[in-house]
């Protein structure tokens, strides 16, 4: 057997702080980018539809390119990271991310646009796949959920950063100089990361004696809750779509909120979801109640979007109104990641994520053409609605995954029952 260092984190504190924290912070880090990089777009959506004379719902068949995209990659990658190892993976997916965001700042039309979105979408399927990897087995047990809420702080920091930055550079030169700034910064942190790449190091190994395993590459197919998981994501997906490209502006058209203030609804809805992923990393720090938390965040989150959607307030309580939304929504991350791996079998983690993170890549293919038609036919308040009618959809979504794992486990006799 493999005795490697870099084989896979043992349980309890064998691991330092110091060790677990630049994985963390390394895996975080190229999260941010791959989230950053799914905003390049939609925040510029008042300059590109000028720009390039086209519709709200042709600029969301741009965001479901680069979803479907990823979505296949994502489910494909992680096979590919199982058998070669994550790092690899990782650098080409940083790689296409900065190039594609150069191509985007050089389009002279809709479909050169759309062609770059495709090559977004192929790096950014890697991530998932990669990262859960890296987490799951180069940090140690006890400071897993802290791992997780990092990850998704990252993630949310990074969809915060996109509209921060590019909505101000567009105004002061143009939306070709903001994307080649996003192009830029991708390949700074692919610097970073290759000058940190022994961090990255993870071997191949077998599962150990007696630990839960899938019984052939295709085997963990068979588990329920592994596919709950992609419905859950599924339902996520939607939400984060309708948010991040359509919320704000029809925000804006319902309570006359000001362009520039726009722009800062969404970043600040990420800043505020980083910080409630602070606090849920500390409860997820008992699997057992993950559903709960879960559920308690998205239906606070729910009944803000019902008062976006519903009430009539002056255009500076509307970002107030997203920032609880977001650190609602905060709450739930850790413990969301935690719904994934409490089902996904040893040595496997690659190839369970990208096939339940080809859900989050779906869903975030099929929201734009559904609510971006409802925003040109000037159906604002609708969007808002649906929005909190799919976050009702996701908590029950949450507690059918726990219903499927533990109506399994009996017979199955596979399934991780703690983290």
């Amino acid at each position: 057997m493999n005795t490697s260092s870099t084989a896979a984190a043992p349980a309890g504190n064998a691991i330092s702080l110091k060790q677990d924290a630049s994985v963390i912070g390394l895996v975080g880090t190229a999260h941010l980018i791959s989230h950053f990089s799914q905003l390049l777009l939609a925040p510029l959506f008042p300059w590109l539809k000028e720009a390039f004379n086209v519709s709200y719902a042709e600029l969301g068949f741009l965001m479901t390119l680069f979803f479907v995209t990823s979505c296949a990659v994502q489910a494909l990658s992680g096979f590919v990271v199982d058998k070669f190892g994550p790092r690899p993976i990782l650098f080409g997916g940083l790689t296409l991310l900065g190039l594609a965001a150069f191509g985007y700042s050089i389009s002279t039309s809709y479909w050169m646009m759309a062609g770059f979105a495709v090559i977004a979408g192929v790096g950014n399927g890697v991530f998932h796949p990669v990262d859960y990897t890296l987490l799951n087995r180069k940090v140690s047990a006890p400071r897993l959920g802290h791992a997780y809420s990092v990850h998704g702080i990252t993630g949310s920091l990074g969809w915060a950063l996109a509209p921060a930055m590019l909505v101000p550079l567009t105004f002061a030169f143009s939306w070709r100089v903001a994307l080649a700034c996003a192009g830029v910064l991708a390949f700074a942190v692919l610097a970073v990361l290759v000058a940190n790449r022994d961090k990255l190091t993870l071997s191949v190994t077998a599962p150990a004696k007696g630990a839960p395993a899938a019984d052939s590459s295709l085997g963990f197919l068979k588990i329920p809750a592994v596919w709950m998981c992609f419905a859950f994501f599924f339902w996520y997906a939607i939400v984060l779509s309708v948010v991040q490209a359509f919320a704000p502006e029809a925000a804006r058209h319902l309570h006359e909120v000001p362009l520039p203030l726009v722009a800062m609804c969404l970043t600040i809805y990420m800043v505020c979801s980083a910080g409630g992923m602070v606090f849920g990393g500390f409860l997820a720090s008992d699997p057992a109640r993950c559903e709960r938390i879960v559920g308690a965040g998205f239906s606070v989150a729910a009944v803000f979007a019902l008062l976006l959607a519903l009430g009539s307030y002056p255009a500076w309580v509307v970002p107030v109104l997203f920032g609880v939304m977001g650190f609602a929504s905060g709450i739930a991350g850790p413990s969301r990641d935690l719904l994934v791996k409490r089902s996904t079998p040893e040595n496997a983690s690659g190839r369970v994520y990208g096939v339940v993170y080809a859900g989050l890549d779906i869903g975030q293919a099929v929201s734009p053409l559904v609510f971006g038609a409802m925003m040109d036919h000037g159906q604002y308040r609708g969007v808002l609605l649906g929005l909190a009618l799919m976050q009702a959809v996701l908590i029950a979504s949450a507690f059918n995954v726990r219903r499927v794992r533990r109506t399994a486990l009996p017979a199955a006799g596979r399934l991780p029952t703690a983290v």
